[in-house]
């Protein structure tokens, strides 16, 4: 090898690694990270119809796990759920539909009409905000543990010990933010934040701009 082709081996290699840098430092394109596939379900909502993950395709879903007993931090889980639902209209949607699903740990007490008269007690808007939960409870665990990666374990009380958490999926059911820890289940700023970065991801993920966006991920997945 010659040491010209060295040369320039080196600078486009270079090249790439301050690129890599500098796209995570000022990042031009803001993105959230492909994270996984969000598991398939078929689940039974508070008015006894069937909810599939297919039918959530084309929209942004909010998804969080609960159950109708829980004391004071589901109340902590609903008051950011509605919050982020009131204040929807801040975010530039552009017409993408936005749900919110609740699928309870809880299925033999957490009945759909249990369900249903719980969502009226917080004053949920049933209409986009869903409660649902599968009498399958190897299914859940399967739905809740493994595909949304959320920790839950029933006590001997009947109570259950879990981690209050959000999961953000994008309208090709791929999940794009985790929000994970007890400090955060009310922070409803950041969620909407990370609804605006996906409608803006949807909005210009066309033409040429596309390519942009999908090196915008590559940086974001390969980046130091």
């Amino acid at each position: 090898m010659n040491k010209y082709f060295l040369n320039g081996l080196y600078s486009v290699l270079g090249f790439i690694v301050i690129s890599a840098f500098a796209f995570k430092i000022f990042q031009p394109i803001k993105v959230l990270p492909r994270m996984q596939l969000s598991p398939a379900f078929s689940l039974v909502d508070q008015d006894s119809a069937r909810l599939t993950s297919e039918d959530l395709r084309g929209q942004f879903v909010l998804y969080t796990f609960a159950y109708t007993n829980c004391p004071e931090a589901c109340t902590a889980i609903n008051d950011t759920m509605k919050e982020v639902q009131s204040r929807l209209s801040e975010v530039e949607l552009d017409g993408i539909s936005v749900s919110f699903v609740t699928i309870s740990m809880d299925p033999q007490r957490d009945t759909p009409e249990a369900l249903n008269a719980y969502a009226q007690s917080i004053n949920a808007n049933t209409e986009q905000w869903k409660f649902a939960t599968t009498t399958n409870e190897t299914l859940l665990k399967t739905i809740i543990g493994s595909g949304f990666e959320t920790y839950y374990e029933k006590k001997e009380d009947g109570s259950f010990a879990f981690d209050p958490s959000f999961v953000l999926v994008d309208g090709w059911g791929i999940v794009r933010a985790e929000y994970r820890y007890a400090t955060e289940v009310s922070n409803a700023d950041r969620i909407l934040r990370h609804l605006g970065v996906l409608a803006e991801e949807v909005r210009n993920s066309k033409g040429t701009t596309k390519l942009a966006y999908e090196a915008a991920h590559l940086f974001l997945c390969y980046a130091p």
